[in-house]
């Protein structure tokens, strides 16, 4: 079997724990002019003011509320009209608002990329770990965003391992493997539950 792909994609939505196939998002906003790059896949987190706003995530967020999936711009300053991207650049807007479409349930599992050449293993399940590579492009406005195989711990950490990718190009465990391996994780550190 080939060594996994080393092919960063953030956090993509692939189910409920419940195993309900409800992927919905729900609408948040993003202040105008905001500063921070944000990516499809990319861990989006309350504004550090707390004012009603969404940011990108950061290594060690506890204030979690899910993965971006898109943003629609009311209206854009350079068209006038309404624009849906599937990322955000700082926009300063003169009318309208910015929304930002997160899938926020907390028991959704993700797949994501593991960050390094780190071999895994089965025990690596149950683990919680950090994002890394936040708010960074891999391609047409994805998310660059990883599993920090750094940071494996039985505590602490925004995302517990749940499960193993069953992608043929990303599931070798032990030393077949070679790293980057891609994980099903779910938020272990969120707005809307209690920390796993």
């Amino acid at each position: 079997m080939a060594a996994n792909k080393n092919a960063a994609f953030g956090l993509r939505p692939v189910g409920t724990l419940s195993g309900a196939g409800n992927l919905m998002t729900n609408e948040y906003f993003i202040a105008d002019n905001e500063a921070s790059s944000m990516f499809q896949g990319d861990p989006i987190i309350q504004q550090a003011s707390n004012t009603g706003f969404v940011d990108i995530g950061a290594t060690g967020s506890t204030t979690n509320i899910g993965v971006l999936n898109g943003v629609l711009i009311d209206v854009d300053p350079s068209t006038g009209k309404p624009k849906f991207s599937n990322h955000y650049t700082q926009t300063n807007i003169t009318r309208g608002s910015i929304r930002a479409f997160i899938f926020d349930d907390p028991y959704m599992k993700y797949e994501i990329q593991g960050d390094t050449g780190t071999n895994s293993d089965v025990t690596d399940r149950h683990e919680v770990a950090d994002y890394v590579n936040m708010g960074t492009e891999s391609a047409n406005g994805v998310s660059a965003c990883e599993l920090d195989m750094t940071d494996l711990a039985g505590t602490d950490g925004s995302l517990k391992i749940v499960a193993f990718s069953t992608d043929p190009e990303n599931n070798q465990t032990g030393s077949t493997g070679e790293g980057h391996m891609n994980y099903v994780v779910i938020f272990n550190e969120h707005q809307f539950s209690t920390t796993l």
